[in-house]
């Protein structure tokens, strides 16, 4: 077989799990060649340079053998060759080594620090003291609680 559609080829290669999630990833427009986005349907030969964008990363293999079938693991040396370039790897490895500093505040998982301000700010006795502001009666005046 001297030719394979690119989504198969993306799947046979095991570079994604699924043909459709393959498929989806060219509409998306996340897999190109030679600068042009490819449609899932469009066919790759032996000796084509597959660009495949997994942010932040763009990865960029070389077809070797363009297959239809799903290979052994062990066999997808012979399928393609990674020539994707050391600066990619750097800014993986930078984005790893980065991911809580850029934390916009509010959002996720609250960290140690914040959870412990919440139980300060919940604690019983400073509810009690915020409660004993709204329990005044009808007819009572905020002057009257407070000159005790």
């Amino acid at each position: 077989m001297s030719e394979a559609r690119i989504d198969k080829w993306l799947w046979a290669a095991r570079i994604y799990k699924t043909r459709s999630m393959a498929a989806a990833a060219c509409k998306k427009g996340q897999i190109s060649m030679g600068g042009a986005q490819l449609k899932p349907s469009r066919t790759v030969k032996p000796g084509d340079v597959v660009c495949v964008r997994k942010p932040p990363v763009t990865y960029s293999f070389k077809v070797k053998q363009a297959i239809e079938k799903r290979v052994g693991a062990k066999l997808i040396p012979d399928i393609l060759e990674n020539v994707t370039p050391p600066e990619q790897y750097e800014l993986l490895e930078m984005n790893r080594i980065s991911g809580f500093v850029n934390r916009a505040k509010g959002t996720g998982r609250p960290t140690k620090k914040d959870r412990r301000e919440l139980e300060e700010f919940t604690a019983p006795e400073y509810l009690d003291d915020l409660l004993f502001d709204f329990d005044l009666e009808d007819g009572d005046d905020e002057e009257e609680v407070y000159e005790d």
